[in-house]
């Protein structure tokens, strides 16, 4: 991987890359985080990186966000966790998941949900 700092690179350099990556729309002072980026997010899909399970509802994995997440304690300076995750019903729990992916997708990233529409 190659990094260009600032400008970018000498035009001369183009003709020994395989391949131009971008991680989005915006200009960072060097492309050493872009490069970290792109290790990590490769990374995590190596077989044995993670395990298999742990990828699996995550987002982008099946077109929506992920759902939020609640940690301890149940009530945070104010604020419960939803009633529905402390209820031990896993099939309420799995719509419950679903429902705020689709919520959070259609508030958060309108593009993922609209062109399944279309």
């Amino acid at each position: 991987m190659i990094c260009g700092h600032y400008e970018g690179f000498d035009a001369r350099v183009y003709d020994y890359v395989d391949e131009l990556i971008s991680i989005g729309d915006y200009i960072l002072t060097g492309g050493e985080l872009a490069a970290m980026v792109l290790l990590d997010s490769v990374t995590r899909l190596t077989k044995g990186a993670l395990r298999e399970e742990s990828t699996r509802e995550e987002s982008f994995e099946n077109g929506l966000l992920e759902y939020p997440q609640y940690t301890r304690p149940a009530v945070f300076d104010g604020k419960a966790v939803p009633e529905v995750l402390l209820s031990g019903n896993h099939e309420a729990i799995r719509r419950w998941r679903r429902e705020e992916s689709e919520k959070l997708t259609r508030r958060l990233r309108p593009d993922l949900v609209y062109p399944l529409e279309q």
